[in-house]
């Protein structure tokens, strides 16, 4: 049967550009607790308030405490955690303190054992709120979106996938940092020269429309290798080679099988949460009258095509203040748990790898238990 012209076209550019066909297929199952933490990190929890709970079963929640009051409540979640261990055969024996964190660990499905109870105490973990960042990076996204959303359709992405920016710069062009990332899409000075110019005189990491483009491309190629977006955005974060490696040691495409399953050593907390944090991000801001009420959205600053911020480098960068994120932490020291990696650790405390090498005097990315490392 000959098919007509018009119906041809249509299964070419079908074949042509399965991003587009992807538009809106963001999946989430398997994933519902991790994306329900990342909108409380967006929405309840403040820049002040610590979030204490579990780095593998992240909405797993033991208590909230005010920033830089932390310690004696992260001490008594593990003293909790140690009672109820010794108390397995008698529970009626447990605190009233014990009760409430024996209760939030079966609630999240978790089961009361001494070998999970072991790895419970040693996952307490601590994640700042960030209400106040997100909020106003949905308002400074008015700046941009639109414009972004027509690069990427343009390029072939889903649209929504040009609200990244959320999770990593809030839509915050800050100036190049002496070691990082730098922009709106928080490129690294070595993947940006793969996409665009970066050296002494131009960085276009700081002009949104082109590293708008760039972004496009390097998520567009992820895709092609990787054949899935949860994939090709987790690759964002942790590299388009180390996702391919997960991929093919895990034997699947499925977001939640890799997360379960991949044990790579920098594969950490930043990278196993960094696809549910977007699609947490994309939920809270396509409602987010629901949670920050009206809010008069910035209006926008670029067109397509049209730079809205100079790509030369000034002879003193504007700033050297490092991008608060969502793993930013207050601590000027962090002793190594058994499990961590230096990619993770870097992630936690809004550092690159490299910069906390350095700080360190690493000569490599081996760390061991125990070990204390600077990370002001």
């Amino acid at each position: 049967m000959r098919l007509s012209l018009s119906r041809l076209i249509v299964v070419v550019l079908a074949l042509a550009a399965p991003a587009a066909a992807e538009r809106l297929e963001l999946p989430s199952q398997g994933l519902e607790n991790r994306i329900d933490f990342w909108k409380k990190v967006y929405t309840q929890y403040g820049e002040n308030d610590v979030i204490i709970h579990d780095r593998i079963h992240v909405n797993l929640i033991y208590d909230i405490a005010a920033k830089g009051e932390q310690a004696a409540k992260i001490a008594a979640v593990r003293q909790a955690i140690d009672e109820i261990g010794s108390n397995l055969t008698t529970p009626e024996n447990l605190s009233t303190t014990a009760r409430q964190v024996r209760d939030a660990i079966q609630a999240n499905g978790v089961p009361l054992t001494e070998a999970s109870l072991s790895d419970l105490r040693e996952n307490v973990h601590t994640q700042l709120g960030i209400k106040e960042r997100f909020r106003d990076g949905v308002i400074r996204s008015g700046r941009y979106l639109e414009a972004f959303q027509q690069i990427f359709d343009k390029e072939g992405l889903p649209a929504d996938i040009a609200l990244l920016p959320l999770v990593e710069s809030s839509f915050e062009n800050r100036a190049l940092s002496s070691a990082g990332a730098a922009g709106i899409w928080q490129f690294t000075r070595g993947t940006g020269k793969l996409y665009m110019s970066v050296n002494k005189k131009v960085d276009e990491r700081l002009d949104p429309s082109k590293a708008t483009r760039a972004a496009a491309r390097l998520l567009h190629d992820n895709y092609n290798a990787l054949g899935s977006w949860p994939l090709a955005i987790t690759a964002y974060n942790h590299g388009r080679a180390g996702m391919m490696h997960a991929q093919s040691e895990v034997g699947s495409s499925d977001i939640t099988k890799v997360i379960r399953e991949y044990k790579g050593p920098l594969f950490g907390y930043a990278s196993m949460n960094f696809y549910s944090e977007f699609v947490a991000a994309v939920d809270v801001y396509n409602d987010y009258q629901q949670y920050f009420g009206e809010l008069v959205l910035d209006s926008p600053s670029m067109r397509q095509g049209v730079s809205a911020a100079p790509t030369r480098i000034a002879a003193k960068p504007a700033s050297k203040t490092k991008v608060q994120t969502a793993k930013a932490s207050i601590a000027d020291k962090y002793k190594v748990r058994k499990g961590d990696t230096l990619a993770e650790i870097a992630q936690k405390f809004g550092l690159s790898v490299r910069e906390l090498m350095t700080s360190n005097n690493l000569r490599n990315s081996v760390i061991h238990s125990g070990q204390i490392l600077l990370v002001k």
